[in-house]
């Protein structure tokens, strides 16, 4: 579960006062809205990387708002993926398991698990800057779900892919998100995408987040 309670955020020239909206256990979240309004900004507050002015930020019905970002137990994969090129798919996938101090065999079950789900298990020597953009974005969710988070969020993860390899990572997304009950907040500006994989659907507009009808 995700919710927003009367949250406010300054970030450079704009504020946003009072936002509230809840993505209950287990459901699918599209955040959409203009450019510039705000949207990465209301995902980092949850992820914990910019403070909030004031309210609430709950996960699991738990007040995180003061707690720091790797105590919150998100999965982020930000628009510009974040993935890094000297790293193989393998150290990728690793990373999140190592910094919790798994062990090397929950480790190589866990990668081996992700790998086949992401289907990615032939490029795990390889390096990123050698993947396709859809590759990479399975890397990236990958990483982000390696520890089996809670939550996971998505700032326009499919923004620069073709059609084709856009759709295969909808459908692989939807799986993923059902097969695991994450509770997911997407930010996107594609209809599409909010028709095909939301429960709910909600709009940053003047400042606020409203959630709008008709999303299954």
């Amino acid at each position: 579960m995700i919710e927003l309670r009367n949250v406010s955020i300054t970030a450079g020239q704009f504020s946003l006062q009072q936002i509230s909206f809840k993505v209950n256990q287990g459901d699918y979240g599209v955040l959409m809205g203009q450019t510039g309004r705000g949207k990465t900004t209301i995902l980092e507050s949850i992820c914990g990387l910019r403070n909030v002015e004031s309210g609430e930020i709950l996960i699991r019905d738990q007040n995180v708002t003061d707690w720091s970002p790797g105590d919150r137990e998100i999965g982020y994969v930000p628009q510009d993926l974040a993935l890094f090129p000297t790293f193989s798919v393998r150290a990728h996938l690793e990373l999140a398991l190592k910094i919790r101090r798994y062990s090397s065999k929950a480790i190589a079950l866990r990668v081996s698990e992700l790998s086949k789900t992401l289907g990615i298990g032939h490029l795990m020597k390889r390096s990123i800057s050698g993947l396709s953009g859809g590759e990479r974005q399975r890397v990236a969710l990958g990483r982000a779900l390696s520890f089996r988070p809670s939550v996971l969020l998505l700032d326009e993860p499919f923004s620069a892919l073709d059609e084709s390899t856009r759709s295969e990572m909808h459908v692989l997304l939807r799986a993923v998100t059902e097969s695991t009950g994450v509770t997911t907040l997407h930010v996107t500006h594609s209809n599409e995408e909010a028709e095909t994989l939301a429960n709910h659907r909600f709009v940053l507009q003047d400042g606020g987040v409203s959630e709008a009808a008709g999303v299954a």
